[in-house]
């Protein structure tokens, strides 16, 4: 049984949190890592009740327009009292077995470690996605802010540089990034234009075969050579719903680079 919030002894870690119209399941985020002395939740600009909700659960809420997601994470970075630091999405949240770890292993000392390592299980309409390009990855969220951080050069798909020595650690993150297939075709979209945009400016060039043959290559890899088809009907529709996002994030491209919006 996990301890309750009384019983939490507080690390120094500063839990950092972008958010964007996220009233639905801000709380349970940081509630799963109540055990930061530090909480910040860096708000986009929301519409409903975030802010008040990320306050009430004793955050310290800054408010700052969304212009990337390496920046607004690098931004809240900055922001923490602390030098170690748990970063979040909104959609994300820590597991008991997570939480066991960071204490048993903060309790001990980190030493000469600069960062960890944690495997993310990734949920896809109400289940735990096991197999292909849905099934856990791992991430570096929690590190000294230091010698890591988010200095990568992409806005997008961004991830933690480190420059020291990297630690796994046991436990799951949990994350859960689509409300509904709606919100996931909707997110897909963003997403997507967002990628060719950026290798658009990045001087990178696709083509009419890239178009056509990457979707294909993303399906196989991830339905069958990575045995997205062990997951059910589940597996099969997202993988499906993945060759489309690869497929309208190349013609995205392609239309910029003759000169149409996309």
């Amino acid at each position: 049984m996990a301890p309750s919030p009384a019983d939490t002894p507080r690390l120094p870690i500063s839990l950092c949190v972008i958010a964007q119209d996220e009233a639905d399941r801000i709380v349970a985020c940081l509630a799963s890592a109540d055990f930061c002395d530090d909480l910040v939740v860096v708000d986009g600009g929301s519409r409903d009740a975030t802010v008040a909700l990320a306050e009430s659960a004793g955050a310290r809420v800054i408010h700052r327009p969304f212009d990337g997601f390496r920046t607004q994470k690098d931004f809240a970075v900055a922001a923490a009292r602390h030098d170690w630091v748990l970063c979040l999405d909104a959609d994300e949240w820590v597991d008991p077995s997570l939480r066991a770890a960071i204490l048993t292993r903060f309790a001990a000392g980190v030493g000469d470690t600069a960062a960890f390592r944690i495997v993310r299980r990734n949920r896809f309409l109400g289940k735990v996605m096991k197999h292909g390009n849905a099934g856990a990855d791992r991430v570096v969220r929690l590190f000294d802010r230091r010698t890591a951080g988010w200095h990568g050069a992409r806005e997008i798909h961004e991830s933690v540089v480190v420059k020291g020595r990297t630690e796994a650690i046991d436990g799951w993150l949990d994350h859960d990034p689509y409300r509904s297939l709606s919100a996931m075709l909707a997110k897909q979209e963003r997403y997507a234009h967002l990628m060719a945009e950026e290798a658009f400016a990045r001087r990178k060039r696709t083509s009419l075969a890239q178009i056509v043959l990457s979707p294909v290559f993303r399906f196989l890899k991830g339905y069958v050579f990575r045995g997205g088809f062990l997951d059910g009907w589940r597996g099969l529709i997202y993988a499906l719903l993945r060759v489309e996002y690869v497929r309208r994030k190349y013609v995205k491209q392609y239309l910029l680079q003759k000169g149409f919006k996309p």
